[in-house]
C-alpha cells in the first residue's frame, strides 16, 4: 500500500487518552527484538524470530532506521519502524499495539502518526536522507484483521497485490507462551495476501 502525498493523511480519532511518540536515538537491538515479539507474536511476525543478536544490530544501528515507541497510561502501547529510502521513498516496516491496547481505539491513531512521522524524514529523522514523496508498508492476510481497513482509512491505496503461499513457523516461540496459536485462528493461514 502506498501515500504519494501528505495532503492524502486522514486524521484518526483521538484515542481516549493521551499517546506520547518517541523516537528510540540509541539503537537497542534488546529493545526492538522485544517490541517485534510483544507486537507482532500474536500477528503473526515471525520472520525475525530467527535473527541474531549480531542481525539485530546491523538492522537497527543504521541512520536510515527510526524506531518510534509510543506510550499510553504509563505503559508501551506499540511502536513503529521507518526506514528512508532511495529516492524518497519512505518504508514503514512495522506498525502495531502491544495486546493491552489492542481493540480499543489506539490502532487508528497510531497509525496516523506513524504516517505523520514518515512524511517528516530529512527533517525530523533521517535528516541526511532528504525529504519523503512516498511512504509505503506491505501487509498481509495474517495481519491483524483490521489493519488493511485502518490504513485505507489514513488514505492509503492498494499498490500492488500478490498472493503466494507462505510457511509461517509457530509464533508461540516467542518470548512466553500465547494462550492459543495464532495461524489457527485464520481459515487461510497457509496463503498469504500482501499489499
Amino acid at each position: 500500500m502506498e501515500m504519494l502525498d501528505l495532503e492524502d493523511l486522514r486524521p484518526a480519532p483521538l484515542p481516549g487518552v493521551e499517546m506520547t511518540f518517541t523516537r528510540s536515538c540509541v539503537p537497542s537491538p534488546d529493545v526492538s527484538r522485544a517490541l517485534y515479539a510483544a507486537v507482532g507474536a500474536r500477528v503473526c511476525w515471525t520472520d525475525r524470530f530467527p535473527w541474531s543478536f549480531e542481525d539485530w544490530r546491523a538492522w537497527v544501528d543504521r541512520p536510515e532506521l527510526s524506531t518510534w515507541i509510543a506510550m499510553a497510561e504509563g505503559t508501551i502501547a506499540g511502536f513503529f519502524e521507518l526506514e528512508a529510502q532511495p529516492g524518497g521513498a519512505t518504508e514503514v516496516h512495522l506498525v502495531g499495539l502491544t495486546p493491552a491496547f489492542v481493540g480499543k481505539g489506539y490502532g487508528g491513531y497510531l497509525v496516523e502518526q506513524c504516517v505523520r512521522r514518515a512524511w517528516q524524514r530529512g527533517s525530523l529523522w533521517a535528516e541526511h536522507a532528504g525529504p519523503a514523496t512516498r511512504v509505503w508498508l506491505r501487509t498481509s492476510t495474517l495481519d491483524h484483521p483490521n489493519a488493511m481497513a485502518n490504513y485505507r482509512r489514513r488514505g492509503f491505496k492498494v499498490a500492488e497485490e500478490i498472493t503466494k503461499p507462505k510457511s509461517v513457523p509457530d509464533p508461540r516461540i516467542a518470548p512466553w507462551p500465547l494462550p492459543e496459536d495464532p495461524r489457527m485462528m485464520r481459515p487461510a493461514h497457509e496463503e498469504e495476501l500482501i499489499s
